[in-house]
């Protein structure tokens, strides 16, 4: 997505998300006031691929082969029982993460044109962002809430792609895991 700092978003860009809304209701008020992608049309989610292809490269043949690769993946049961922190990220670590990275690098494997993050990262670490780009005051606040409200339940079915229009971003297509 973006670096959370203009809050803009590049025409075209795709992204591959677990969509978590079993979330929705604990995190969503955080996400909507910290987590730019929120108020860009981002549900609660875990990341699996970010940025994924432009979508003029998304094509009937790259959706089939998207259908086919996260196809192969079990679905799976997921607990986000804790916050943790990266810098100026609050975000709900999943138990197992073993799942999302296995997603990861499966669809990283079949395009190294799209690593995770840009490259950015060295290790990708699952997580369901709650907010970023806060003073550490603010994150307090928003995991002395969650705390409470943990743990989250959720079941993983879906790898969802979505697709920004420079503004919002918007769902085009699911993929179950069948495994």
């Amino acid at each position: 997505m973006s670096d959370g700092t203009s809050g803009q978003y590049r025409t075209g860009e795709t992204a591959l998300l677990v969509v978590v809304k079993e979330a929705e209701p604990v995190v969503g008020q955080w996400r909507q006031r910290f987590d730019s992608s929120a108020s860009a049309g981002v549900p609660a989610h875990v990341t699996v691929l970010v940025p994924f292809l432009d979508i003029d490269r998304i094509d009937a043949a790259v959706i089939d082969k998207l259908r086919a690769l996260l196809g192969e993946h079990r679905p799976f049961s997921v607990r986000f029982g804790k916050c943790q922190r990266f810098p100026d990220v609050l975000y709900l670590a999943p138990t197992p993460d073993q799942p999302f990275r296995a997603l990861t690098e499966a669809v990283a494997a079949r395009w190294p044109e799209a690593p995770p993050y840009g490259g950015q990262f060295t290790e990708v670490i699952p997580h369901l962002t709650v907010a970023h780009g806060q003073q550490a005051h603010v994150l307090d606040e928003a995991e002395a809430a969650l705390t409470t409200r943990l743990p989250i339940m959720a079941n993983v079915t879906s790898v969802n792609l979505f697709v920004s229009d420079g503004d919002r971003w918007h769902p085009r297509a699911a993929f179950p895991l069948l495994g």
